[in-house]
């Protein structure tokens, strides 16, 4: 006799069920099943993922669900009488009925969502119920609960209406292997003489919601999460004593010899279970076309209407190109994809929804001449083949981002377009993290949040693609270790937190996944509503829906596309310009001398100090040299850039490891750039093809130690019996491959992303003031952000100005006209305890009937409730009615007069008589009484702009300080500029300051100070800390004398000395800082435009290395010293005095010719 499970949750039954799906499905394969089940709650989440890992393991995939039987009917959702629900157990036995579960779950949601429960309903059932086998359920079922209520007349008719809905021999009774829970054997008894009255047959189920019984408690942990219980409560759902693990069969069977045909029936459901779900079969959008053409047809038509927009003369090569590529697509079937993003791109562009790609798809040129991209690559030299090649399996994949605030819209037209029920975005599971797991499971088992967290953070931070675990944790932190060995609740809790880890928690929207189907989605996956919204999605995950059949098309709003988008739309309002930013010229020298400067902050990609620096230093003058930057700049490739820099500016130093690379490298004067270059390297010289090319690519940014020996041997047999290529420019290849092509960059992705950061460059540019005030109103909630964008505005003589009823509109505003300086107004949205409502009052007023005369006037024409004291006295503060000639501080004084006036007003509009104030000493007259009084200090002035609007905008309390202070100290935006492990000083007000106490129970602090141009964090050890704890109050104007960190990238200061800065002894703490940073920093940076560069083999590095640390250590000075290796450079430590002796001691060390001097 055997068994097989048909009732079992994963961890997809959200917070309940524990067992992840491949675990499960391996389990099963070890305890000897041939088939399976996953049944989770009122939805289908794991159902493709558990289809394929079955098939991997060679067990038969049952796929169901556990629905939820509104009482009444789904539509009825009152709260007393549709409390309660019914479960009933779907199984598909064929295709036709996992079509119909996924409608079934899919109405659930959309129509019987009740109670955070998706429910379905009889007609439903009936409607729906062709090839779904049912199970009567659970004790909570609703035969089980009329045999429990001994009710047994109705429970026959129930399961006759059952039987009609699914038909006869589709309905089984179902005995549940749980003697724990009350009542549970008393109603098995019952469903054996039920069955034995009414001829419905019998099956065996157990409720699995975890693997082992050891695990019961972590599954409870997770109901208690759930519900916000503590595992301690007493009046709560509590199924710990009930065994509900995965057990084996011969557990099973010896409990239910008794009916034996009940254990049969479950391996019969098996048997009869014959569902073939078609995998990887894309289906597209139904797009539109023109009578008598196909798809193939019509794509090979838009090309060729389209090509002539780009090129003018289509020439061979062109021809050659679109053939090549039309030829791929539609032997790969792929034209109806390319025809939909056409679609959707052009509809973008018409509604002026700025719109850029991502990723290898700019390597089309038909996607180029489409309008899909924004790259041309037959300039660019970008491969097709890396986008889509006859080898690829897999479906192209074409990434559009489009502005932010618009993203909407597209996924409006694209529903508009092919209806509500083709078109979703994608799910996503948020898991349980390591430290997410500790702080859950701690509040479940009420100990303090102190406690948890303290556990929590000692939890290293995991990287990107590589998540830490608490099992890495206790491995890597000794501390971690050490509680866990000696405190009980530390074990107890991260041995719990270990078993809920990874757990799907909740559902999301996927960032950018939006999918359309030809059919109504739910022919392909389950469809939901987002968590307590209304926007539909799939219940398959990105990869399981793609796997179901329908591609996803990436949708992703982009901030910096939505400020170029604004950007333009306000050039066109204060210009008349009309700026096309897809046909800008790629060689604007007013851009590139832009960029040499330095003034980078909002250009995509290239802002942020250390990009800035090599911007400073590349001085780019082509778009290639945007691309290769946006390429360059990431670990790794980020040390070729000073190579890439002296290769642009020598070019007698260009060089090619083999003449055939040179039509590979010529770019980027012979360095290995981009993953395409290795890509092309091994297709040139080793004879790969492109999709052996793509398996190098992905194995070494694996890197996967087996497999990078594998293609390290494939690799040099290629290039030795394909190449010709001798084994020392080989060994020379390698070395530079090798560390490279881990974080390489696609061209095509570079290359997107270069043109989009050259299009905000010329936007800025050309147009500073318009372009800043569009990054202003972007950022306009993150003060942090803004109050650099203002600094930024000041440095490039842009004036950003406090609010103003008569000139502000509600977000920033550019106010200056043609010819004057660059004035940007805050908007009066910027203002605390103003409020949109009245904000929208007051600019729609003066929209309509013109600026206000005078306070009086202002306050006669604005009739609404919100102007009140609060909004009154906030506007004061913020400077928004300094227009009215008073000072701030005299309109504070005399709020209550101003209030007054209001009240007035308002008494007269409803009353038309005179005031109730008549006779009073407070002015009824016309005018507002304005009693005189002493004006608001600049100091106040400043701490109610800070308050009100998030920074300092008339001054900063820094300014008064750094006259005297002068170019001793560094500006914040320029720290991450200076040499890293250098002195720097800086001054500014402390923002934040929080002290932590260290593992040896010591006092550090971290701190946040500010300046003009920006903010940076300050660390201060218990050693700085303890000379200087009376500095470190939030409000205090300081100096700081510290350290920059030593790594690239890291923009803080390690606090040395510190001094907070007064008017009484600004003077003597100036006298203190002797040495003059600023002019040092400058000095080293005209010193260091000097190097030298060694190129030396692998072998001779491994040779010279400590001779040459030796002898350039003889000789300090001010020359950087480069080694070249291969195509790779690195900077050494070491700075040398330049002489010809030196030069004589290097060439008798390394040999003549080695070395370059600039």
């Amino acid at each position: 006799m055997d068994f097989v499970h048909l009732h079992v949750h994963s961890h997809y039954s959200l917070l309940n069920g524990l067992s992840k799906v491949k675990a499960l499905v391996k389990a099963a394969k070890k305890r000897g099943f041939k088939a399976l089940a996953l049944t989770d709650y009122g939805s289908m989440y794991g159902a493709i993922e558990f289809y394929q890992a079955c098939l991997a393991e060679d067990i038969k995939p049952i796929i169901g669900f556990e629905a939820y039987v509104a009482p009444r009917s789904r539509h009825d959702k009152d709260p007393e009488k549709d409390k309660g629900v019914y479960h009933i157990m779907l199984l598909a036995e064929n295709f036709e009925g996992y079509q119909n579960l996924m409608r079934l779950s899919s109405i659930g949601h959309l129509e019987g969502f009740f109670n955070d429960k998706p429910r379905v309903d009889k007609e439903l059932l009936k409607e729906f119920g062709k090839g779904v086998i049912a199970l009567s359920g659970p004790i909570e079922g609703e035969v089980p609960q009329l045999l429990k209520d001994n009710k047994d007349d109705e429970a026959k008719k129930v399961v006759a209406e059952f039987e009609e809905i699914f038909g006869k021999g589709n309905f089984y009774l179902e005995l549940q292997d749980h003697p724990a829970i009350e009542g549970q054997m008393q109603v098995n008894t019952k469903l054996i003489q039920l069955s034995k009255d009414v001829n419905t047959p019998l099956v065996v189920t157990r409720d699995v919601h975890y693997l082992d019984f050891n695990e019961a408690e972590a599954q409870d942990v997770l109901r208690c999460i759930s519900n916000g219980w503590k595992v301690g409560q007493s009046d709560r759902e509590d199924y710990r004593h009930v065994d509900r693990s995965f057990n084996t069969a011969q557990d099973i069977i010896s409990r239910f010899k008794h009916v034996p045909e009940a254990i049969e029936n479950t391996v019969k459901i098996a048997d009869r279970v014959d569902l073939d779900i078609p995998l990887n079969n894309w289906h597209f959008a139904p797009v539109d076309l023109p009578e008598g053409k196909n798809a193939d047809e019509h794509l090979r038509d838009e090309a060729y209407r389209c090509v002539s927009d780009f090129y003018g003369d289509t020439t061979q090569e062109l021809k050659d190109r679109i053939e090549y590529e039309l030829d791929i697509i539609k032997t790969k079937g792929y034209s109806p994809y390319f025809i939909c993003v056409a679609d959707y791109v052009r509809y973008a562009k018409r509604n002026g929804i700025v719109e850029s790609t991502r990723g290898s798809a700019a390597g089309s040129l038909v996607s180029y001449i489409l309008g899909i991209t924004t790259v041309d690559p037959m300039r660019f030299k970008l491969p097709f083949e890396r986008f889509l090649n006859p080898y690829r399996p897999s479906p192209p994949d074409i990434d559009t981002d489009f502005a932010d605030d618009r993203r909407e819209e597209m996924i409006e037209y694209m529903t508009r377009k092919y209806g509500e029920d083709k078109v979703a975005q994608i799910i996503t599971f948020g898991t349980m993290a390591a430290r997410a797991s500790v702080r859950d499971v701690g509040r479940a088992l009420a100990l303090s949040y102190g406690f948890c967290d303290q556990v929590a953070k000692l939890i290293p931070q995991g990287a990107q693609g590589f998540p830490m675990t608490i099992e890495r944790a206790l491995k890597e932190e000794p501390d971690l270790k050490k509680l866990y060995e000696m405190n009980e609740d530390v074990k107890r809790l991260l041995d719990l937190a270990q078993q809920v880890e990874g757990c799907a928690r909740h559902t999301s929207i996927h960032a950018a996944g939006v999918v359309v189907s030809p059919t109504p989605l739910t022919d392909f996956s389950p469809v939901q509503r987002e968590t307590g919204g209304d926007k539909l999605t799939t219940q398959y995950e990105m990869h399981s829906v793609e796997t179901a059949g329908v591609l996803k098309n990436d949708f992703l709003g982009i901030r910096n596309l939505a400020i170029l988008g604004n950007a333009v739309v306000i050039v066109e309002k204060t210009t008349g310009d009309k700026i096309d930013i897809y046909n800008l010229p790629l060689d604007d020298t007013k851009t590139f001398e832009m960029l040499a400067r330095g003034e980078t902050m909002g250009v995509f990609q290239l802002a942020g100090a250390g990009m800035t620096r090599w911007v400073k230093e590349l001085k780019p003058n082509r778009i290639e040299d945007i691309m290769a930057m946006v390429a360059l700049y990431r670990p790794g490739p980020m040390e070729s850039i000073p190579e890439y820099i002296h290769r642009k500016y020598n070019p007698e130093t260009v060089s090619y490891l083999d003449p055939r690379l040179e039509k590979i490298l010529d770019a980027s004067y012979g360095l290995l750039v981009y993953q395409d270059d290795v890509m092309l390297t091994a297709i040139e010289l080793a004879g790969y093809d492109w999709m052996e090319a793509d398996k190098f690519r992905k194995a070494m940014g694996k890197k996967v130690p087996e497999e990078m020996a594998k293609q390290k041997i494939k690799f040099y047999d290629g290039c030795k019996n394909h190449g010709k290529v001798p084994k020392n420019i080989i060994d020379e290849l390698w070395t530079a491959i090798e560390p490279f092509a881990a974080y390489g960059f696609n061209k095509a992705h570079a290359a997107s992303y270069g043109i989009v950061a050259y299009q905000t460059a010329y936007m800025k540019a050309h147009y500073p003031v318009q372009y800043m005030t569009s990054v202003l109103q972007a950022e306009s909630g993150d003060a942090d952000k803004i109050s650099a964008i203002v600094g930024e505005c000041r440095r490039i003589n842009i004036e950003v100005l406090p609010p103003d009823v008569n000139e502000s509109f509600k977000s920033f505003a550019m106010v200056s006209k043609p010819g004057e300086k660059g004035r940007i107004r805050f908007g009066l949205t910027a203002i605390k305890n103003v409020g949109d409502h009245i904000c929208d009052v007051i600019y729609r007023e003066r929209k309509a009937n013109g600026q206000y005369k005078d306070l009086e006037d202002f306050l006669d024409r604005i009739d609404d409730k919100d102007l009140n004291k609060k909004s009154v006295e906030s506007l004061a503060q913020a400077g928004a009615l300094d227009c009215f000639g008073y000072d701030r501080g005299v309109l504070m004084a005399n709020s209550e007069n101003i209030l007054g006036y209001i009240k007035q007003i308002k008494e007269k509009r409803t009353t038309n008589q005179d005031s109730l104030f008549a006779g009073t000493d407070i002015a009824l007259d016309s005018k507002v009484r304005i009693d005189d009084t002493e004006p608001a200090t600049l100091e106040q002035k400043l701490v109610w702009e800070k308050t009100l609007l998030g920074i300092y905008v008339s001054s900063h309390p820094f300014a008064y300080y750094e006259k005297f202070l002068g170019n001793k100290v560094v500006p914040v935006a320029e720290v991450e500029e200076k040499d890293r492990d250098s002195w720097v000083v800086v001054g500014g007000v402390i923002d934040a300051a929080k002290k932590k106490i260290t593992k040896k129970g010591s006092v550090m602090m971290f701190a946040t100070i500010q300046d003009m141009t920006g903010r940076i964090e300050m660390l201060v050890f218990p050693k700085a800390y303890e000379v200087s704890k009376e500095v470190w109050e939030a409000g205090n104007v300081v100096c700081v004398v510290g350290k920059t960190p030593r790594e690239d990238g890291d923009n803080k200061i390690f606090v040395e000395k510190a001094y907070v800065l007064t008017k009484e002894n600004i003077e003597q703490i100036s006298g203190y800082l002797s040495f003059n940073t600023s002019g040092v920093e400058k000095k080293k940076k005209e010193e260091n435009s000097k190097y030298i560069t060694i190129g030396l083999t692998q072998d001779e590095v491994k040779e010279y290395t400590n001779d040459l640390k030796v002898l350039l250590e003889e000789y300090p000075g001010n020359y950087d010293v480069y080694v070249r290796v291969g195509m790779n450079t690195i900077r050494a430590q070491s700075q040398v005095d330049w002489n010809e002796e030196l030069k004589d001691r290097l060439e008798s060390l390394i040999g003549p010719g080695k070395v370059e001097v600039r």
